[in-house]
């Protein structure tokens, strides 16, 4: 019999399985598939931001080399229907049509208006120039709260009104009432930049079809295999059991490829009418207009405190700018901050409403964070006001406030039940990481001085709901599909492990966490266990990748599954050892009779005697597979403390960040060099919306920010160094004891920036910089702030 020492994998810091293949070039993204045949698409887009379409005209397309087809939206539409919104947030939301290509209207420039095949891509890119397109010019909608004027232009006509939905939350005593006897009541406004997600792969399409069977095989590089195999089915009529969808690798999506996108429905409708595979790519600059884009609000917050400092209550309103059109989940994005506003805060009183405008832009929908990067600033830029108002430490107003360790589990003012956590211990290591009290002492003097460079010290605690489940709370909140998530394990009868994730990896390292995961539950080796994913016929169920949900949900699920593994793996081996189940232990691998160690078998033996089936037990089926589908019964709640320190030059509004240091806790860690990598690729996007990112259009709806020139996306050169650690309070909802990690760095680090610029600022006078943080926008608020108060009631000190 074999001896097997095995290592225990969980929390070991693996280089992840997934790098020697990309890193070399042996990988298949979505635009390197070539199959016999391909016929290449390419897409007209509207250059105005709203009008009519009075005449269209393909058929000078179809004379230039290489074209075999053309198509206009009203061409198109007898075969394809409206694109999908699965999160109607209330009864009465306002949902339109949304045709993949346009018909008669065009409501954001880069409205898809007309589709050319051609034998090759630049054939194809190069015929769109001769459609011709009569537009009768409409007037855009482009402010937010223009828009909801009773006389504002619309953006469509025929449902009357721009405003998509209203959606309130009101919980504890009457704001009002607490605002009364509050001594302290502050109102600010932020707004919210839209940004432009940036993955490293464009979006891109390959479908084949198989005329004899009408299957289609559906190549993306999406976010959501299995949703997308749902809905490119309601939207073009292919039942879905006749579709296949698959991810191959995919570079990256930050929330931008938890998509259906027209051009995957266009590609479906095209291969289906010429019987030929199709492909389509975006272009960068087409990416900029086409891809949906993050963000997009004006954030109206009061807070009521006590003179002490003492949170009272918490008042929000939105505006959420919803672009052209309602996609997936557009109307949810910012309603996911709800519950997220009042962050790690005890308080007496929350109201919270959410507005969504429609408006002549590019749709907005969910990019990493999805609402709860929103909530987490306004809450932590509020805090810091309050502690300016009332002449206190910003870390101090918030020991004032935040729930303590031994408060957990605590339900919060806005209807969570956080399980677990320890901001205390958080706070504290970051703190002394960071060498607070010396930085205070240092800004302390060169405020005396008088410096033209200002120091500044920006802080920021949070907490986020993630691992989006459980499907009850999600039928609650009106969203259209559940949150459990789908995994088996196949045991090979050499003693080889297959796991199958209903969860599609996009860079976050499934494939080595899921190995580690069932290598420490059935006791294999890391390198005998093989990772399946992605394909809607390998992996047959799943609910995807977004919302920090892999690991708690579908991690969860992996683990589970691996336990029914060892379970059926104990029957057979109480057969074989001729003993009672209750008297096997099972450790590293191996199944031996407590006080005969002699007598054992591996679960590699065992996975061999099951599939000869020569002697098991009777009635036993002649395999060790097992299936689990966890649905979880609540979010988790990873939480940390993020601290900045920014020098501000006054002369020239230039910002430098001169150390950064954060305190994440995470749960338990599976891969602390995967948790590094998510929190460092999490800070670069949470400091990018801080200081660099903007999407801009211009007065007619044009997007004048629409190519890397002129959107500013960071590069490692404009990052800092980062010190990073972590604390850990395993979460109680899920048997890792995990909590997520892939959204944590933004959601933490945008307000840390931004809220170390204003102290740096605050002695002369200024209370906000508008995002993101330009040196000219921080140079025009130095020259228009009004006179500063004290330094210490501006919380200088």
């Amino acid at each position: 019999m074999t001896d097997q020492a095995v290592e225990r994998e969980v929390g070991r810091a693996r280089l992840r399985k997934e790098d020697a293949r990309l890193i070399t070039g042996q990988t298949n993204w979505t635009d390197n598939i070539t199959v016999t045949g391909l016929l290449h698409l390419a897409i007209l887009r509207s250059p105005m931001a709203h009008a009519r379409i009075e005449r269209i005209d393909v058929s000078p397309a179809l004379e230039r080399p290489g074209v075999v087809a053309a198509f206009s939206g009203r061409d198109l539409a007898g075969g394809l229907g409206s694109l999908p919104c699965a999160w109607p947030v209330t009864e009465d939301m306002v949902l339109p049509d949304h045709p993949p290509v346009a018909v008669d209207e065009v409501r954001h420039a880069g409205d898809p208006v007309a589709v050319v095949v051609a034998r090759d891509r630049y054939a194809a890119a190069d015929a769109l120039e001769a459609i011709e397109v009569d537009y009768e010019p409409l007037s855009p909608v482009l402010d937010l709260e223009e828009a909801l004027a009773e006389d504002a232009p619309l953006v469509h006509a025929d449902k009357g009104t721009n405003r998509a939905y209203v959606w309130p939350l009101r919980t504890g005593e009457d704001f009002e009432a607490v605002g009364q006897r509050a001594d302290v009541v502050l109102k600010r406004r932020y707004r919210q930049q839209r940004l432009i997600p940036n993955a490293m792969e464009p979006r891109a399409v390959v479908v084949t079809p198989l005329a004899a069977s009408g299957e289609f095989t559906v190549y993306s590089s999406t976010q959501i295999p299995h949703i997308l195999r749902i809905m490119l089915s309601v939207v073009t009529g292919v039942p879905e059991h006749k579709l296949r969808v698959i991810a191959p690798d995919v570079g990256g999506g930050f929330g931008s490829k938890l998509q259906v996108y027209g051009e995957e429905a266009v590609a479906v409708e095209v291969a289906r009418r010429l019987g030929r595979p199709v492909k389509w790519t975006e272009s960068r600059s087409e990416g900029y207009l086409a891809t949906h884009h993050g963000r997009g609000m004006i954030q109206d917050i009061e807070i009521a405190a006590t003179r002490e400092g003492r949170l009272l209550g918490l008042k929000v309103d939105l505006i959420a700018d919803m672009g052209a059109y309602l996609m997936l989940v557009t109307p949810g994005t910012p309603l996911l901050g709800a519950f997220m506003y009042p962050g790690i805060y005890k308080m007496d009183s929350y109201e919270f409403s959410c507005t969504g405008v429609f408006t002549t832009r590019t749709p907005t929908d969910a990019y990493r964070g999805a609402g709860r990067p929103e909530a987490t600033y306004a809450i932590e830029r509020a805090m810091d006001e309050l502690a300016a108002e009332v002449g206190l430490d910003p870390v101090e107003v918030r020991r004032r406030n935040w729930i303590r360790h031994e408060e957990f589990p605590y339900s919060s003012i806005a209807g969570l039940t956080y399980d677990s956590g320890n901001y205390e211990a958080a706070t504290d290591k970051a703190l002394a990481l960071f060498g607070y009290d010396d930085l205070r002492a240092e800004q302390r003097k060169r405020n005396e001085r008088g410096d033209g460079v200002r120091l500044g010290i920006g802080v920021s605690t949070y907490t986020e709901m993630c691992g989006l489940a459980p499907s009850r709370v999600l039928r609650d909140l009106r969203y259209s599909a559940g949150g459990w998530e789908a995994a088996s394990i196949r045991m090979l009868p050499t003693g080889k492990v297959e796991v199958v994730t209903g969860t599609s990896p996009h860079g976050q390292g499934h494939v080595t966490c899921w190995s580690q995961i069932a290598a420490d539950v059935l006791g294999v080796p890391f390198e005998d266990v093989e990772v399946l994913h992605g394909d809607t016929q390998t992996a047959p169920q799943g609910m995807d990748t977004y919302g920090s949900r892999s690991l708690v949900v579908g991690g969860s699920a992996v683990h589970r599954a691996a336990e029914k593994v060892v379970d059926k793996a104990r029957k057979v081996a109480a057969h074989l050892l001729e003993a009672s189940e209750d008297d096997l232990e099972f450790k590293g691998g191996v199944f031996s009779v407590k006080g005969s160690p002699e007598a054992r078998r591996t679960i590699q033996e065992i996975a061999f005697e099951t599939f000869t089936s020569h002697d098991v037990p009777d009635g036993m089926e002649p395999t060790l597979n097992s299936e689990y589908l966890l649905d979880p019964e609540n979010f988790s709640y990873p939480h940390g403390t993020h601290l900045c320190a920014v020098e501000v030059d006054t002369e020239t509004g230039q910002t430098r960040i001169r150390s950064y240091v954060c305190v994440d806790d995470v749960g338990r860690v599976i891969n602390p060099v995967i948790v590094e990598g998510q929190v460092h690729g999490g800070l670069a996007q949470g400091i990018a919306q801080a200081l660099y990112e903007e999407a801009v259009y211009d007065t007619e709806g044009n997007l004048v920010s629409g190519t890397m020139a002129d959107y500013l996306v960071p590069s490692a050169a404009d990052l800092p160094e980062f010190v990073t650690d972590r604390t850990e309070t395993p979460a109680v909802s899920n048997p890792l004891g995990a909590k997520g990690v892939g959204e944590a760095g933004t959601i933490a680090s945008t307000p840390a920036v931004v809220n170390a610029i204003v102290d740096a600022l605050r002695p002369l006078g200024v209370h906000d910089v508008r995002m993101p943080c330009t040196p000219e926008r921080v140079w025009e608020a130095v020259r228009s702030a009004p006179p500063a108060r004290s330094a210490q009631k501006e919380g200088s000190a």
